[in-house]
């Protein structure tokens, strides 16, 4: 073999390593920042391929109006490529970006009544993984309607939790509250939702699915004989 064919093939044995590298590390959110911040315009079209579907359900469900849903979604975007370095890292980057087109939501309706948000997704709407799961029987239909019903802040937190897989950690920072307040908030959503499931017999199998839903409960780390006036302070009710 001669010596500048022996040459190639390592260099391409070298190039085939380098993009299984680049495959197995995929450039991260933070990167995708600091090139925003430098002026790299296509990195912030991939942070909006990213995360567009995720906001928009989360702002589907506040709003039921996929056009206005849409249009909010797309005020966020813009809001969050202006306000690019005022963004300091301190949170992930999908936390801060809902916690802005949450804000942006309520501006836009601070004006409606309560009964004009919802946690329903419109036909066709941007369903999440788990709500795809839950399709056979009634079960995601009644589960959204019982999320409806649930004070606001309850309301989002499920919401992140369940639907969108979010740390409470990541919760607190959207919803701008402490901690321990977001744990509350889910703890006091699931015992609401789960009383009211569990009190339909009726409902047979399909019950089954809605216990497998949420096997994170123990991961909200509550003590279950935790004072009810601290609960009081801490939650919507």
């Amino acid at each position: 073999m001669s010596a500048s064919l022996k040459s190639l093939r390592i260099e391409a044995g070298n190039l085939l390593q380098a993009g299984k590298a680049a495959e197995a590390a995929p450039v991260s959110d933070m990167e995708l920042v600091e090139k925003v911040k430098r002026g790299d315009r296509q990195a912030f079209s991939e942070l909006v391929r990213r995360h567009q579907r995720g906001l928009l359900r989360l702002v589907l469900r506040m709003t039921r109006e996929l056009p206005l849903a849409e249009d909010i979604v797309q005020e966020t975007f813009i809001k969050a490529y202006e306000k690019m370095d005022l963004f300091e890292g301190r949170s992930s980057f999908k936390s801060w970006l809902y916690q802005v087109g949450l804000n942006t939501a309520k501006n836009r309706f601070r004006s409606r009544s309560h009964e004009e948000f919802t946690t329903d997704l419109p036909q066709g709407g941007v369903e999440s993984g788990i709500e795809r799961s839950m399709q056979k029987g009634d079960v995601a239909k009644r589960l959204r309607t019982e999320i409806d019903q649930l004070p606001e802040r309850q309301r989002v937190a499920i919401t992140l939790r369940v639907f969108e897989d979010l740390s409470f950690k990541e919760i607190a920072q959207i919803m701008n509250c402490p901690y321990d307040t977001a744990k509350a908030n889910y703890r006091h959503a699931l015992l609401k939702l789960r009383e009211t499931f569990e009190a339909e017999l009726n409902m047979g199998g399909e019950l089954e699915n809605w216990n497998s839903l949420f096997s994170t409960d123990a991961d909200a780390g509550w003590d279950s004989n935790q004072s009810a006036a601290q609960d009081h302070q801490e939650v919507e009710l």
